[in-house]
């Protein structure tokens, strides 16, 4: 069965003086401030980037599918912490992602942990969505 969610943005003004605002419609969440000095300066002051909007579908999506493919296998996990870290570069665009994953898994050692996170980080439907965009992993069995 498909699916289609929906948000959209406003914009207003130039790119560097300009402001936005992201509204999650699909769930009604709400709306969210964004701008350049969002996607660029070292902290957000409590505005969202294009950026960090990725970082959260990555980080629940392949969350959703680790949990998945450990379930197949047998070994549902307790508890899976990952963390997406999205790397922007003025004039060049994205130019990273770091996955960060800690999980507790009974029954399950390190190497098969390990392979079970490298195979959801292949086919996490956003991992797809952003191929051609390098991402690494970092996975830890807890």
């Amino acid at each position: 069965m498909a699916a289609t969610r929906h948000a959209h943005a406003v914009w207003e003004g130039d790119l560097l003086k300009g402001k936005g605002e992201v509204t999650l419609d699909s769930s009604g969440l709400g709306k969210f401030p964004v701008s350049w000095p969002a996607r660029t300066d070292e902290e957000a002051n409590g505005r969202t980037s294009p950026e960090e909007l990725i970082a959260a579908a990555h980080s629940s999506c392949y969350n959703m599918a680790f949990s998945n493919i450990l379930a197949k296998a047998g070994n549902p996990p307790t508890r899976l912490n990952t963390r997406a870290d999205v790397t922007f570069v003025p004039g060049q665009g994205i130019t990273g992602i770091l996955l960060t994953v800690e999980g507790e898994v009974p029954g399950l050692d390190s190497d098969g942990f390990l392979a079970a996170a490298e195979d959801a980080k292949k086919n996490c439907p956003v991992s797809q969505a952003l191929t051609g965009t390098t991402i690494t992993l970092n996975a830890k069995l807890v």
